[in-house]
This record gives C-alpha cells, structure tokens and sequence, in this order.
C-alpha cells in the first residue's frame, strides 16, 4: 500500500512542523505500522517544545505511565520561559502595540518607525528583535496563533531584511498550520515575488527556495477554492518548472491531477504530457503512466491498468486522497473528479481513432458495466453535442466524421501560446516591480 507514498521525498523540503499532518493522515490510513509512525512523530518532536505531546506519544510508545526524565526537565524549561515573556524585554513593544491609539503613530517607513520608537518610547531594536525570537519559541510550542500575529508585528517594524524573510516564511507555515487558506496564500504570493526578485548568494540558493515554496504550497492549493488554478498557473512558470525538472519530479504527479481535473486548463494537457515524457526515467508513478500510456503511446489497455492503480495512489496521499462526510458515508472529493475526468479522456481518445466503437469494448476500457457506460455515453453525446449517435440493436456507438477546420486548429494552437506569453511576461515584469517597489522603500 505505500509502494507510492512520497512522504519520504517531500518531508526533506517541509518545515518539521508541516510534516505531522501527513503522518497523522498515513496514520489514518494504517499504511505503516503504528508504532513507525508514533517514533517518526516523537523525532519530529525532538526539535521543538510541544513536550506534552511529545510525552504522550512515549507513553504510547512504550507502555509507560511517565514520561522520560530529560522531557519532564525541558518542560520545566519551556514553561519557566513561557512566564519569562510576560516580563521580557519585548514588554514595552507589546505594551504599545495592544494600544490602537499608539499603533496609529506607525508610518509604511520603516527607519520613520524605528526612530520614533526610540525617542518617544524608549523602544529600541533590541525589543523588535525580542518579538521575532518571542514569536519563534510560540511556533515551537505549536502555538501558531500567536506566532503568526508576532512575526506579522514583527514585520511591519524589523528593518532587517534576512530575518523579515524567515519571518514571512514562519507566517506562512504559521497560517498553514491554522488552515487559513486565504491568508496562506497572500503571504505564498508574497514570498513568491522576494524569491523571483531577490539577488541570492547562488543560484543553488534561489532553486532551493522554489523547491520549498512549491512543496509548502501543496497545502494551500488542494485546500483553497482556487488551487487548482493557483497549482497549474506556478508550477507551469518556467523557473519552477525547471525547477520541478531539476531536484523535485515527484511534483509532477500533483501537476498531473490538477490538470486532469481541471476541465478549463485542458489546454496544458499537451505541455504535461511533453514534461511527464521526458522525466519519465527520473519519476513515474500510475498517474503519470496513465497520461504516458493514453497520449504518448496511445494504450488503452496499459492506460486501463494504470488507472486502475490511480485509486490507490490518490487515495493514500495525503494532499489528494482528503475525505469529508455526505450523509451518511464518506467520500474523496478529488478522486472521484479524476476518475470522471480519466475516463472522459479515455473516452475522447478512443473515439479520435475508431469511427465505429463497440460499447462492450469500451465499458472494458474504462473498468464499467456495459449498463453504466451506456447511460455515461449518452449523457456524454447530450452534454458535450458530439456528433455520434448509439445503435442499441448492434450495442455500438458511431461517430462521424467531421472535417477540423484549419481555423479552428491555428485558434486552438494560438490559446496554448497566449497562455505561455502571459507567463513568461509575468515572470519578466513582477521582479522589475518588485525591486522597484523596494527601491522606493529604500
């Protein structure tokens, strides 16, 4: 069952904090052994100072009523630290930022900020900087609520750049973690525009950053109501392609779903298709062999076997496979859209080649019963107007034959490349802005 989990290839590009809901989804779903995953967790653990938790899962563990001695001493540390914030030295900073009157004295000038705080409030750098290692010990105890509103404050006052850039990425798996898609995907797009526009030490480094935006935006794209757009537009922009062809082509297969059920970017099926061709010796999974088998070698029985597989894979991600109840039963969401949309592909494909289709043939092609796809095929003629029509008495479907208008063709073509111009315009003209909008803040 976890021939296809990839939780081994994206844990590396996550923060530890966004790695335990896939364990907790693997979990779940009892693809490995219960005790793998609770000593996974309790590594994961290690590094932060969610200690309760982490004492709980031990007793789990190894059958113990307590918790080992050196969690119980940390604990007293974390705790002895969490009632030194509330005299620290950010106190004063906390003071003015609770009071709406005073946070009105702040200007979109940074140094306007920082000045005036010292002078009139005897607040200094220090106590900004306080805010951000406050905010960060908040975000190890897993209280990401407060982490989020510390890092934000912090960002509005910190001039300094390197740390606002780990603070946006904290806000980020901060808002995550808190499943506010909305604002997830503001400051994904905000740490988009500094990773496109900033002058990294290398290239090596600004790659890196595209591979860990991508992989933290899986989050947000199979949650918000837009992601599918949102996943197809970012991963298609070249950078990240390459990038995805670079060290990352594991991501293929959530590009591949997000195109598949995406019924209005069925225009970059071809592009996908070309992508999924050329790294299919650095990955593959039943997702990507089934676009391989359909329209690079056009095998429909290989395609059938490979989608057949799909359902496991899908339903074992953890970005994919989300279930949520309807009435009284549970349903995946995405997986059904994909087999209704798999199968329509199939369907399409199938009649591109054959003028006369013996529907028992094609109810063994997309895994039916002769009675399912009969009804399929109909509602299918009705909705989408095709010029075809089934003889009952024979049980075939006849298609006809219509010349493709070589207007239409070169309007067809013409979509795919406005579609790319757009991007490559995109990713020439938000770096300018950006750094002249930096500029201006300089």
């Amino acid at each position: 069952m976890a021939e296809h989990d990839l939780t081994t290839r994206l844990a590396p590009h996550l923060d530890r904090h966004l790695v335990f809901p896939l364990l907790e989804f693997l979990q779940e779903r009892g693809l490995y052994p219960e005790e793998e995953i609770l000593a996974a967790k309790l590594r994961l653990l290690g590094g932060t100072n969610m200690l309760d938790y982490a004492m709980a899962i031990h007793r789990s563990l190894h059958g113990t009523d307590e918790g080992p001695a050196d969690m119980v001493a940390r604990r007293a540390e974390v705790v002895d630290r969490l009632v030194a914030l509330q005299t620290g030295p950010a106190l004063p900073l906390y003071a003015f930022l609770r009071d709406p009157h005073l946070v009105q004295l702040l200007r979109p000038d940074k140094q306007y900020n920082v000045h005036m705080l010292q002078e009139r409030f005897q607040i200094g750098p220090d106590q900004i900087e306080a805010l951000y290692d406050d905010a960060k010990f908040q975000f190890e105890c897993g209280s990401y609520s407060d982490a989020a509103a510390y890092l934000y404050q912090y960002r509005v006052l910190s001039t300094n750049s390197e740390r606002s850039v780990r603070a946006l990425w904290g806000m980020l798996a901060s808002e995550i973690l808190n499943r506010n898609w909305d604002a997830a995907l503001e400051e994904l797009n905000r740490l988009k525009e500094i990773i496109d526009s900033k002058n990294f030490s290398s290239p090596l480094n600004q790659l890196q950053s595209r591979i860990w935006l991508m992989h933290w935006s899986l989050f947000i794209f199979f949650n918000h109501e837009n992601g599918r757009n949102g996943i197809i537009d970012l991963f298609f922009q070249d950078r990240y392609l390459n990038a995805i062809q670079t060290n990352a082509h594991h991501l293929l297969r959530y590009l591949a779903v997000a195109v598949v059920v995406n019924k209005r970017r069925r225009n970059m099926l071809k592009e996908l298709t070309k992508v999924i061709q050329q790294e299919q010796h650095s990955y593959k999974d039943p997702i990507t062999e089934f676009l391989e088998c359909l329209y690079v070698n056009y095998d429909f029985d290989g395609a059938q076997q490979k989608l057949m597989e799909c359902d496991q894979v899908i339903s074992n991600d953890p970005f994919l496979g989300k279930r949520i109840a309807v009435g009284n039963s549970i349903t995946a969401p995405l997986r059904d859209e994909f087999f209704e949309n798999a199968r329509l592909f199939i369907f399409e494909t199938y009649c591109r080649i054959h003028r006369c289709i013996d529907i028992s043939i094609l109810a063994e092609k997309l895994n039916m019963r002769y009675s399912e796809v009969e009804l399929w095929i109909m509602n299918l003629v009705k909705s989408l107007k095709l010029d075809a029509k089934i003889d009952s008495v024979s049980g075939t479907l006849i298609m006809r034959v219509n010349c493709v208008d070589v207007h239409e063709e070169i309007i067809e073509s013409l979509k795919n490349l406005s579609t790319r111009t757009y991007m490559l315009a995109q990713s020439i003209v938000e770096p300018a802005q950006a750094a002249q909008q930096a500029a201006q803040g300089d």
